[in-house]
């Protein structure tokens, strides 16, 4: 737990508790598998299809979003080059990583977690390789039937997660329009959808600065660094969901974005989208401010993390 929380080397933890320097990686993998092991089932389990609906609740209260049943991303976490890894986990920003591959909840809560992957890869080759992305794909994930939007009787709309630019748009995953000649009410969808998508974001920020081990690269073994990154997203959901879920959260961390490509859809998916967009433009679906916030967040919402 101290080099969880304060990201103490293991030449300062050497000293301070007079073990070797072996000894305490040693310590460090069996804690945080232990740590796994024993809470992973019962704060981060796979949610049923009642609990999907409580999720999609939250959203639609707090980020006005409906039928939106998570937020999806995922973050470098800075490493020493593995050994024998050739340019692996080389990513953009030139220098060495994993991914970590989050999908929370409106209470910045992870809801599941990918860790390991090549940093060099892309947001949507991970996810496309994640269980999850393989449970969306397979439609296995027990998602609630399709349910009308709030205010109206139909169409019946599929719930969905959000994700940026570097995820492939489809019928259960939203992603913004391309920033290039948007109409006002992509726009407005552009904007709706970046209130929920930021959630993850919040969570990452949340998740680093109270584990400020992710604040610097890690010095461990690969296998002990991705137990210690899995075991700070279960204590990460332990403690919010002890402490509870009303206090002022950071956006701030130390961890990087992927950087988008270009990755198509398929048409199913737009149609989704386009039914979200009339929606948000419809009187049962918009928001009184949402014209004015357009302008105010536009260079927000069209930047590249």
């Amino acid at each position: 737990f101290r080099y969880l929380g304060t990201g103490q080397s293991l030449a300062s933890l050497h000293f301070a508790f007079l073990i070797g320097k072996s000894t305490a990686s040693v310590i460090i993998r069996e804690t945080c598998v232990a740590i796994w092991d024993a809470l992973h089932a019962a704060v981060m389990g796979q949610p049923h299809k009642e609990q999907w609906k409580e999720i999609a609740d939250v959203f639609q209260q707090t980020c006005q979003f409906p039928n939106c049943a998570g937020a999806i991303d995922g973050k470098h976490i800075r490493i020493k080059k593995p050994v024998r890894s050739g340019s692996q986990y080389y990513n953009y920003n030139k220098y060495f990583s994993f991914v970590l591959f989050a999908m929370c909840d409106a209470n910045y809560s992870f809801r599941y977690i990918d860790v390991g992957s090549y940093g060099s890869r892309s947001d949507s080759a991970v996810f496309a390789h994640s269980e999850f992305g393989k449970l969306l794909h397979d439609k296995a994930l027990d998602l609630p039937e399709h349910t009308a939007l709030p205010g109206t009787t139909s169409p019946a709309m599929p719930f969905v997660f959000v994700g940026d630019e570097a995820f492939a748009l489809g019928e259960n995953l939203m992603r913004p329009y391309s920033s290039r000649g948007l109409s006002l009410a992509r726009r407005v969808f552009n904007y709706r959808l970046t209130r929920a998508r930021r959630v993850v974001e919040c969570a990452f920020g949340i998740l680093a600065n109270k584990w400020r081990f992710l604040h610097t690269p890690i010095h461990l073994k690969l296998e002990t660094a991705i137990s210690a990154v899995k075991a700070a997203c279960i204590l990460h959901n332990f403690v919010r969901a002890r402490d509870g879920y009303n206090f002022e959260d950071s956006l701030t961390h130390s961890l990087h974005s992927h950087r988008p490509s270009v990755v198509r859809g398929h048409r199913q998916g737009a149609a989704v989208r386009e039914q979200f967009t009339a929606y948000f433009m419809s009187p049962h679906g918009a928001l009184p401010w949402q014209l004015d916030a357009i302008y105010i967040y536009l260079p927000y919402l069209f930047s590249v993390n």
